[in-house]
């Protein structure tokens, strides 16, 4: 079995999202700074435009939403909602993403379908809802342990 590399403890879940892709801005400086300004630019192919999607892997750093793909540095706009809290709004990257469906065979040799969609990492959340998604998976990972043992 692979073990998990992850730093930042994760629920899977069933989350409706609705996210909108927000256009790449220029910023105005000092020639001087200018000169010397480097950043990554955000795509903004679908800029403006929003879809529906689901959360299927939330942490307190980001997600994977399943639906419609957006292109990969695409910056994001997300709502959803967060047992116990009201509704969050989230900024994020898309720093990967599956186009399509996959369908993989495990081990017993059984499919698994990886559906499409894309790993968002949080650039802002509110403080309150990034510890609160922390607690929730904390919750979760000990109630498998125990359920384990």
């Amino acid at each position: 079995m692979q073990s998990e590399r992850r730093r930042s403890l994760r629920l899977y879940v069933t989350l409706p999202t609705a996210y909108t892709v927000l256009p790449g801005r220029d910023m105005e400086m000092p020639q001087e700074l200018a000169n010397v300004y480097e950043r990554v630019m955000a795509n903004s192919e679908l800029a403006d435009q929003s879809f529906q999607g689901m959360i299927r892997d939330l942490s307190a750093n980001g997600a994977f939403v399943t639906g419609q793909t957006v292109p990969l540095l695409s910056r994001l706009r997300l709502k959803f909602p967060l047992p116990g809290m009201a509704q969050v709004e989230a900024i994020g990257w898309v720093l990967w993403r599956r186009k399509d469906d996959c369908t993989l065979k495990r081990a017993d040799g059984q499919p698994v379908v990886l559906k499409a969609g894309f790993g968002v990492l949080f650039e802002a959340i509110p403080a309150e809802a990034r510890r609160h998604i922390n607690k929730l998976a904390h919750m979760n990972a000990a109630a498998s342990v125990l359920l384990a043992g």
